[in-house]
C-alpha cells in the first residue's frame, strides 16, 4: 500500500526528450501538489517543479497564481548545479 503524506514535491519526466512538452503536465502536478498539501493543513506558499529527460533539466516555481519558469536548460554534466537547485528548493 502506498500512502502519500504532505508535503508533496513534483518532478516530471519529459516526453520524447522535449522538456517543453512536459511543462503543462508539471504545472498541473504542481497545482495538484499545492491542493494536496493544503488539504493536509500544510500551506506551503511556494511549490517547486522540475522537468527532466534524465540528461536535461528545467525548473519551475509556483507562487500564488504565478508560474515562474527558469528558461535555462541544465545538463547532466552540471550535476553539482542541478543538485544545488534541488537542495535549495527543499530548504526554502
Amino acid at each position: 500500500m502506498l500512502i502519500l503524506t504532505a508535503p508533496v514535491i513534483v518532478i516530471v519526466e519529459a516526453k520524447k526528450e522535449n522538456l517543453n512538452l512536459g511543462l503543462g503536465q508539471c504545472i498541473a502536478e504542481m497545482i495538484a501538489a499545492r491542493i494536496f498539501n493544503q488539504k493536509k493543513s500544510n500551506n506551503i506558499t511556494t511549490i517547486y517543479g522540475a522537468i527532466t529527460s534524465g540528461t536535461n533539466w528545467r525548473f519551475l516555481k509556483l507562487e500564488g497564481e504565478n508560474i515562474i519558469i527558469d528558461l535555462t536548460e541544465y545538463y547532466l554534466n552540471q550535476i553539482n548545479l542541478i543538485l544545488g537547485i534541488l537542495a535549495s528548493s527543499i530548504i526554502n
